[in-house]
Order: C-alpha cells, then structure tokens, then sequence
C-alpha cells in the first residue's frame, strides 16, 4: 500500500475515569473518515497515573477489549497505551491492535523519573517494528523520544530501512511544549522516517497543563499535517513515494 490514511485522536483525558474516557473517545471520532490507523494519547483510558490500581492483565482487561471494539468498527489499527500488569510487573504498555484483533505490544523503555515512573513501572527491554499494510513502522512512547538511540534507523541486509514511521505517544505537558516540537522534528530528519505524534489536552489532577501539538511530519522535518492545541480528531494521508524520494535524493542512511 503506497497510502496510509492515519487519525490523530487529541483528548482531553478524564483522570482515571475508563469509563468516561471511552465515551468521550467515540464522541470525538468521525465514524465518517475512513482511516487505516488510530492514535490515542499515552494511558488512554486513565491519564498519566502512577495508581497501579488501575492495571489491567492483558488477557483480562477492558481497555484491550473497548481497543479490540474499536478497531473493529472503524476497521483500523490503533496504537495507544495502557497500564499492564504481567508477571509480578507493571508496565506502560503500548498496543497496536489490527482489525483481526492481532496485537503487538511495546512497552516504555524510557520511565519518566521526574513523575516517578521509574519507581512505579517495569522498563521494556526492547524496540518493536511492525509490518502494517506494506509500512514498516516503530513503537515509542512519549519520554523515550528525548533518546535517539532507541530508534536509530539502519539499512537491514536487503539495504532497506529498518522502518518508515515512528509512532509517538504522550502526555507531554505544556511547560516543555518547545521540546516535543523539536525533538520530534529531529527524530524524523535523522532517520528519514514519517513521524506521527499524539499528545493530550487539558488539565490533568495534578494541575499539569497540555496544549496537544500532535503532528505528522515528513522526512525532511516538516510538519505537513494540520496542527491544533484543542481537542480534535486530525486526518492527515502520508505517501511511501514522497518518502522515498527523500531517501533517493540523500541517501544519508548508508553512512550511518
């Protein structure tokens, strides 16, 4: 597939409210679009908590299971996280469930130490790249994108990319908005790779203030979609032959 038409869902999250926070992620949608991937905030279903209360098990859980619904019926992936408690562990767990109800899982390599994440949550201990409709596509949450070196892009054997798009989620808060801006468009230039970003809105319990700034951006490190500081669903289309023309024209990954 030489498309890929992606939603960028930017919410405001209601503070460890699933329930209500599953309503107002299907008010939000426009059932209308037809779109090939979803993005929801980082703890979708709950905010940026520490209450591990909230954890789920992966095979028992209800926001993999509004997740699985979801997909269904916009018959699109979704890449979101949730907390995920396996194994005498606890994880920020990312999710990229398909419409077959396949499920991919990256959790957090980077926890947030300022918030106490690091205290709180088990580190993932490696990437995930997926296939998706001919796109080659890595899994990031949030504070990992302050670490280039956790998705670094190389040329594999067949001296192809290892992936074309980065998948950021978050709730990165307003105070270091200018950061999310610029690291994001580095992350895209460097490995000449579509970025895709979903950040969050609002107030969350803790008075922490976010004002969205979720994008696409291509790989030149232009941000192509429409850009809002609002709760808004954004649609954006990205082509595999703009990126590939950029690869053509510098071929900056060989050298790396």
């Amino acid at each position: 597939m030489q498309h890929l038409k992606i939603g960028i869902l930017q919410f405001n999250q209601a503070w460890e409210n699933k329930s209500l926070n599953y309503k107002n992620i299907r008010k939000l949608i426009d059932t209308e679009v037809e779109i090939d991937l979803l993005l929801l905030p980082e703890m979708f279903h709950t905010g940026f908590s520490m209450n591990i209360d909230h954890a789920e098990p992966m095979k028992n859980s209800n926001g993999i299971n509004f997740l699985k619904a979801l997909s269904r019926e916009l018959n699109c992936a979704i890449y979101t996280s949730l907390i995920i408690k396996e194994k005498g562990n606890i994880y920020n767990r990312g999710v990229f469930i398909d419409p077959n109800e396949k499920i991919h899982v990256y959790d957090k390599r980077k926890t947030f130490g300022l918030a106490g994440e690091d205290k709180t949550y088990s580190s993932g201990k490696g990437p995930t790249i997926i296939d998706y409709k001919g796109w080659k596509i890595t899994l990031q949450i949030c504070y990992d994108l302050r670490f280039p070196e956790l998705c670094a892009n190389r040329l594999g054997k067949d001296r192809q990319p290892e992936f074309d798009v980065i998948l950021y989620i978050a709730n990165w808060p307003e105070k270091r908005i200018k950061h999310w801006s610029t690291l994001l468009k580095a992350r895209a230039i460097e490995n000449q790779a579509y970025v895709v970003a979903c950040n969050r809105v609002g107030v969350d319990y803790n008075d922490i203030n976010y004002v969205g700034g979720s994008c696409i951006i291509n790989a030149m490190g232009e941000i192509i979609s429409k850009e809002s500081n609002k709760e808004e669903f954004i649609v954006y289309d990205i082509h595999k032959s703009n990126l590939n023309d950029t690869r053509n024209q510098l071929p900056f990954l060989k050298d790396r």
